[in-house]
């Protein structure tokens, strides 16, 4: 039995995003007509994307708390991630869907996926093999912190 090649996004749209069929839409949290997508449809209308149709994932360790990056997924994308077990984005700069590790063997393995209380920000808990950063790094925040004033509760 020969192995399928994985599904290939739909054409690009002028914002980037893969353009949706011309009647398949339905209302966002917002109000605003999105692309239908085999997304539940009560988390498909719950979303807040962005003017390009995404939302921003947010990449935790499962096990640590340990955030590790933030990547940007579309309807496909959350979709994707929701049942295949491993991370998928969809790149803003290629604008095309990528799967974590699957070039660098870095994977992501989803244990958890949330939507906040907005609907426009997910938090993606993983477990994470080898380097989550496109850098190398653990983390795409090592090294990389900014002289702050802390604060205190008083």
């Amino acid at each position: 039995m020969s192995e399928q090649p994985a599904p290939s996004p739909a054409p690009a749209s002028p914002a980037g995003v893969p353009a949706p069929s011309a009647d398949a839409t339905l209302p966002d949290a917002a109000g605003n007509r999105v692309p239908s997508s085999a997304l539940p449809s009560d988390i498909a209308s719950a979303l807040k994307r962005d003017g390009a149709g995404l939302v921003a994932a947010i990449v935790q360790q499962h096990d640590t708390n340990e955030v590790l990056m933030l990547g940007w997924m579309d309807d496909e994308a959350l979709n994707r991630t929701m049942t295949t077990g491993r991370v998928t984005f969809y790149s803003r700069s290629r604008q095309e869907y990528w799967r974590k590790g699957d070039t660098s063997g870095h994977v992501q393995w989803v244990k958890s996926v949330a939507m906040d209380c907005d609907g426009d920000a997910l938090l993606v808990r993983v477990d994470q093999v080898g380097a989550a950063c496109h850098t190398g790094t653990r983390t795409c925040f090592d090294g990389r912190s900014l002289d702050v004033v802390t604060g205190t509760a008083d």
